[in-house]
């Protein structure tokens, strides 16, 4: 999937991914983090789960594409983002909450060297299966040993409708993810009475997954 088709979905404003609540599961099955550690949530958005993450005191680093998405979260949210570039990103920052605007991939080791905990509730299903893989072992190279991360996913049969957000099966995340971490599988709940937009698009079912994994030490 090209960058030019989430760059395409903020302009046009074709944003049915954006949750205009926190996610449930963040607040039932969020890890205890020490005040002020630093939380990375990729591919964010303009998620107000960001907020809530802050309001635990926490530090928030976000990544992602979009300016456009990056601008509207603090905008939207009363904040006056101060801008600077930092190496291959622009960077939108305001009230300890931080969103580097740019490729995922072209992150590295020193900036989210901080980081203890990772929200992932919007990255691993907004990729094809073709860079699942990729995304993943990119994202356990450059995190610090023993990061924990709350991984929400979606999973439906993939024949009934077109991706994103893709399905992406429990066996899929084990597979991906055994050779670096723990893997806790929390919660799966029968997702669909809840979106009835999906419904819409055909989809016969729904499963919501609640993953905690922590990367070996």
């Amino acid at each position: 999937m090209k960058k030019e088709f989430w760059l395409e979905r903020w302009e046009l404003e074709q944003t049915g991914f954006h949750q205009d609540e926190i996610n449930p599961y963040l607040r039932q099955y969020w890890p205890h983090q020490d005040d002020g550690s630093l939380v990375f949530v990729p591919l964010c958005g303009k998620s107000l789960d960001m907020l809530w993450l802050r309001k635990q005191g926490l530090s928030v680093l976000g990544v992602e594409l979009s300016p456009i998405a990056a601008q509207a979260f603090f905008e939207e949210n009363g904040y006056t983002a101060h801008r600077v570039r930092s190496g291959k990103f622009e960077c939108f920052e305001a009230d300890d909450i931080r969103i580097l605007c740019g490729d995922f991939f072209d992150l590295c080791v020193d900036d989210v060297a901080r980081v203890s905990a990772v929200y992932d509730r919007a990255s691993m299903v907004a990729l094809p299966p073709e860079l699942r893989e990729r995304y993943v072992c990119h994202l356990v190279s450059i995190l610090p040993p023993g990061t924990r991360i709350l991984l929400i996913t979606f999973d439906y049969p993939q024949a009934e409708m077109s991706g994103p957000p893709f399905a992406v099966s429990v066996d899929e995340v084990e597979s991906l993810y055994r050779e670096y971490a723990e893997v806790r599988l929390l919660k799966q709940v029968d997702a669909l009475p809840d979106n009835p937009r999906f419904v819409e698009r055909g989809l016969s079912s729904m499963q919501e997954n609640v993953f905690l994994l922590t990367l070996n030490s």
